[in-house]
């Protein structure tokens, strides 16, 4: 009888250290769209949209308004250093952008001009669920290049976005 209960007694004991052992489980990470890989929604309870949120006029009209906006600092390009600058924001419900960081960044100045560029950018389109306006985290390349390195063509033909 004793035994029986000692046995019982180690094992539980056993039991338990190796519950505590047990690595807990990793975050959950949160889903960052990006063109081009927007997925079929697998879950209904997850709160991936439909439809991705869209700047005005489409990837041509942002880049138009990159090439007008983004001023190159001249210590970059003094050093000459290109690249681009990985920034990421929320496209709120109504469209407006907020909570704007640089995800990698390129150098000082050009992670500060990339930001100061962000908050220039108007109101996209929001990503819809199901009709219904929401929230997503997008992150966004703000290119930084010397006009004598690279050479920006515009199309002559006119793509339609819908």
């Amino acid at each position: 009888m004793k035994h029986l209960l000692l046995s019982l007694l180690l094992v539980g004991l056993a039991a338990s250290a190796q519950a505590q052992t047990q690595p807990a489980p990793a975050p959950k990470q949160p889903t960052v769209l990006r063109p081009g890989h927007m997925q079929a929604q697998r879950t209904p309870a997850t709160n991936r949209p439909d439809v991705p949120p869209q700047f005005p006029g489409g990837a041509e009209a942002l880049g138009e308004f990159f090439a007008l906006n983004v001023q190159y600092p001249e210590a970059a390009r003094v050093k000459q250093i290109t690249g681009s600058v990985l920034t990421a924001f929320t496209v709120e419900a109504d469209g407006r952008l907020s909570n704007a960081t640089v995800v990698k960044g390129l150098s000082p100045e050009c992670d500060a001009e990339a930001l100061r560029v962000l908050a220039l950018l108007p109101p996209w389109k929001p990503a819809t669920r199901k009709g219904v306006a929401l929230p997503v985290q997008v992150q966004l390349p703000v290119p930084f290049a010397n006009s004598q390195i690279v050479e920006i063509e515009k199309s002559k033909t006119k793509v339609k976005f819908e």
